[in-house]
């Protein structure tokens, strides 16, 4: 590990710590969990503008870098505290802070927008980050998608549509924005973060880690897409919402080779909330106004009763169904 630090001048260290750290106020200075995001953000810095301008600087993880950042200033570390131990518990920490974006449609609602890492080996996903501090989940999701595909979604949100699920103990809401034209031009705002931007059929697209749609249909395999794989059912479960749909939620979106795995998800639904504009008439309340409507009329006609027993159907096809799929954990870093 000595060897790789020695390989940061200490000038870039010295420009970097004053930069990000130093400035700070002490009570955050003092508190290793913040400082680690203030080592995280000198970091990114690091990779966009020194290693740019400077040949021969070292690709370093941030693992690493924060070594060095605390070996090249080692007042900043907490008294008998443990570089490594510091790490692992700003970790856990992140796996914790909660995580807000967008399921980006086009206009025919077939397909979704999707980002891959910068990294070579980074699968796909929905744009989305974690919150900051004092930062409401609406706003940190309209920036996070801004930074990373250059589209701003504010005047699209509806703050009650959304997507949200609890995945390893950290809770991810996604919110809906429908109809945006598959020619918009995506840019993304942060350097060496987003390396593409592309639409993606959703039928094409797996809902456990088994099924094997993507690698038939897209010649990538499901894992590149384990970021995405929670959210595939209730998407579909929310578009026949919309467009009424009466059949099973994966009939339409069969997947070829797609037997579901045993699930490693926490073991509750997922939260779907439409408002009226964006959805129909829920199931349920189709089914009371179909009752109410009997009322009126102790003898209802053949047609009444068939939009009650319809009704009925429809209740049970569409509720939520509990996520059954298995999702396979990852590094992802948003």
């Amino acid at each position: 590990m000595d060897t790789k630090r020695l390989e940061l001048p200490d000038g870039v260290l010295d420009d970097l710590c004053s930069r990000f750290i130093l400035h700070v106020p002490s009570e955050e200075r003092d508190n290793a969990i913040r400082l680690c995001f203030q080592i995280e953000l000198a970091h990114w810095f690091y990779l966009d503008f020194w290693m740019q301008n400077i040949p021969g600087l070292p690709q370093c993880g941030i693992r690493d870098f924060a070594k060095a950042v605390f070996q090249h200033c080692p007042f900043l570390l907490p008294i008998g505290e443990d570089v490594q131990r510091v790490l692992n518990d700003w970790k856990e920490y992140k796996m914790g802070v909660p995580t807000y974006g967008a399921i980006i449609l086009d206009e025919s609602f077939e397909n979704v927008l999707l980002v891959q890492g910068y990294l070579a080996k980074s699968g796909w996903g929905f744009p989305k980050g974690k919150v900051n501090k004092e930062e409401a989940p609406h706003d940190c999701a309209a920036r996070e998608v801004f930074e990373e595909t250059g589209f701003d979604i504010k005047d699209r949100m509806c703050n009650n549509d959304y997507i949200e699920l609890k995945i390893n103990d950290q809770l991810a809401r996604l919110y809906i924005i429908p109809g945006v034209p598959k020619d918009t031009k995506f840019n993304p705002k942060t350097r060496r973060e987003i390396r593409n931007i592309e639409w993606f059929p959703i039928e094409k697209l797996p809902c456990h880690k088994n099924d094997m749609t993507p690698k038939s249909k897209l010649g990538m395999a499901p894992n590149k897409f384990f970021m995405v794989i929670p959210f595939i059912r209730p998407l579909r479960d929310w578009l026949h919402r919309r467009f009424g749909d009466s059949s099973d939620s994966d009939n339409g979106f069969a997947s070829a080779n797609s037997t579901p795995a045993k699930t490693t998800l926490e073991k509750s639904k997922p939260k779907i909330r439409c408002m009226p504009q964006f959805s129909q008439l829920a199931p349920a309340d189709q089914l009371t106004k179909a009752k109410q409507q009997q009322k009126l009329s102790t003898h209802g006609s053949p047609v009444e009763m068939a939009d009650i027993l319809k009704g009925k159907k429809l209740e049970r096809k569409l509720n939520p169904k509990r996520l059954n799929d298995a999702f396979e954990a990852g590094e992802y870093s948003a």
